[in-house]
Order: structure tokens, then C-alpha cells, then sequence
């Protein structure tokens, strides 16, 4: 269970790297949305996981890995905007959220649209 301090951080992290990704979008993959559907912060608050949907998903790809090479350059610009609230700005894990293509897979096997995997 997550202590009331990393829930605060957590919440922190997700509001800045949210408005990192969108002028990251904007500059570097336009027509794509980047949004952080959620982090989790390490009991140390040394280790942040951020997970980022993207839409399109078939850009999915080569976001990823923009974004892996760039992570020294994003935990910058994180610490930047939160130096003032945080000692220590985490490391950062960037994932990937595939919950809307989850949830968007199962919407279309439920209408039938596609074949069930099942038979």
C-alpha cells in the first residue's frame, strides 16, 4: 500500500511529465496525443514509473522509443519544474499504458466484429 506521501508525489509527477509530454507532442509528433494515465513512486521515492497512452496507437513505436532516449532529458525538464517541491527528482521508468487498446479489443469482440481467439 502506498503511503500518503507517495500518493502526493505521485499525483505531483503525473500534473508536470503530463505537460512535458503534451509541448513534447506538439514539437516533435504532431497529431499524436501523449497523456501519463498514472505513476507509482518506489517506497525510497528514489524510482517513478510513469505510464503513457498514446493515440494514434500505431505510433506507438517510435514514441517509445523517442522517449527512451530522451529519459536524461525528461527527468531534466521534471526536475526543473518540480526543484522547488522535491529534493530528489526520481528516476525515471517510462511504459507504455495499452489499456484503451486493451479495452477497444474487447469492445470489438463483443459487437463481433472480429474472430475470438476462443473456439
Amino acid at each position: 500500500m502506498e503511503s500518503t506521501r507517495q500518493l502526493k508525489i505521485a499525483k505531483l509527477l503525473q500534473k508536470e511529465m503530463a505537460t512535458i509530454l503534451q509541448k513534447l507532442a506538439r514539437e516533435h509528433f504532431s497529431g499524436t496525443l501523449l497523456s501519463v494515465s498514472k505513476v507509482r513512486v518506489s517506497p525510497d521515492l528514489g524510482v517513478a514509473k510513469i505510464y503513457i497512452s498514446i493515440f494514434p496507437v500505431d505510433k506507438t513505436k517510435e514514441v517509445e522509443d523517442f522517449l527512451q532516449l530522451n529519459n536524461t532529458k525528461l527527468r531534466g525538464a521534471l526536475g526543473h519544474s518540480v526543484g522547488n517541491q522535491l529534493r530528489v527528482v526520481p528516476e525515471l521508468i517510462l511504459r507504455t499504458d495499452d489499456s484503451l487498446e486493451y479495452e477497444e479489443n474487447i469492445e470489438r469482440l463483443l459487437r463481433g466484429d472480429g474472430e475470438s481467439p476462443i473456439k
